[in-house]
């Protein structure tokens, strides 16, 4: 079939990379344009990297729904639009500019985890299993059909940099076989599986304040926070009682522990160490940790170059 590929960020570039490869030709890769940063780096595009190493046409329109960009689309006569982490919403008309419509490779199993962050929070929701969902796209967010869904365990400790990049892996067959659906179907039929929105849940894009750690929450609630935080916002706190001013730590690397201490949200234990920290349950100790404008180091190494003491308090600065 002819494709045009649609997406920004990485959790598409295995899929990219297997279309490439397969017998389906690649009309363009639609992305987004790179924002006009005068003193800034723009930030990085691995999708856009993949077109330009195989000398794909590349389409980056600031609206993809606008007149021009979807006659654009037409031009292209396209049989299938292959959608994921692109960062616009397609509109109908967007939709119908191609033969057979779009299709959407989802870091979640849908209907649950609609949105932009998926798989943060499948982790934030303490989630033992997730998935990849492939769905033929209508213009509300993430409710098309499925068409096929495949499903792994997550790791125990796995942050979601690493949960991402399986998922990603995981969506390439699932893509090929949605595909395969699609060039068999006659456009009229009903096709995959209708979601139940009652089943929905939502999965916002993240905000940087997302990663303010309230430590009056659990222990185990709080060690989720900073597994699905990374690499972006970061689980920070503050240490309330440096030296000179409170000092902004993002935590790294952190489990929960069985301990004899009972000790107020926030406070802290140093010991042989060890930073335990006290939560509105149970204590959560530091593995890891980034002070602002430093590298990250284990909890042990900032113990040794910092004078922090069993009484003293993380907490929002």
């Amino acid at each position: 079939m002819r494709l045009a590929v649609m997406g920004t960020g990485p959790f598409i570039v295995p899929t990219f990379r297997s279309l490439i490869e397969s017998d389906h030709q690649i009309a363009c890769l639609v992305t987004q344009p790179v924002p006009q940063r005068r003193s800034k780096t723009p930030p990085p595009n691995p999708t856009r990297v993949v077109g330009e190493q195989h000398n794909i046409p590349i389409l980056d329109p600031p609206s993809i729904n606008d007149e021009a960009s979807i006659e654009s689309l037409r031009q292209l006569d396209c049989d299938l639009f292959v959608v994921c982490d692109y960062g616009q919403i397609l509109s109908a008309a967007a939709l119908a500019s191609s033969r057979l419509g779009g299709i959407n490779l989802h870091g979640s199993l849908l209907p649950k985890f609609r949105g932009a962050a998926p798989v943060q929070w499948a982790i934030l929701a303490g989630e033992s299993q997730t998935g990849v969902s492939v769905i033929h796209m209508t213009p509300k967010l993430d409710a098309g059909p499925c068409l096929c869904q495949s499903s792994l365990d997550i790791r125990p400790g796995e942050a979601a940099g690493e949960l991402e990049a399986r998922l990603a892996v995981l969506g390439v067959d699932s893509v090929q076989e949605a595909i395969t659906m699609l060039a068999d179907w006659d456009g009229q039929a009903t096709i995959g599986t209708i979601q139940d929105p009652s089943l929905a849940t939502r999965a916002p894009r993240l905000k940087k304040q997302d990663g303010a750690i309230d430590w009056t929450q659990p222990a185990e609630v709080i060690e989720r926070s900073v597994r699905a935080f990374q690499p972006w916002p970061g689980s920070f706190t503050f240490w309330l009682d440096g030296p000179k001013q409170p000092l902004r730590l993002i935590i790294v690397q952190a489990t929960t522990v069985d301990s004899p201490l009972s000790l107020d949200p926030g406070i802290i234990h140093c010991e042989d160490d060890h930073l335990d920290i006290g939560t509105g349950s149970d204590i959560l100790r530091l593995l890891s940790v980034k002070p602002a404008g430093k590298r990250a180091m284990s909890s042990a190494e900032f113990t040794r170059g910092h004078r922090i003491e069993s009484g003293q308090r993380f907490g929002p600065g």
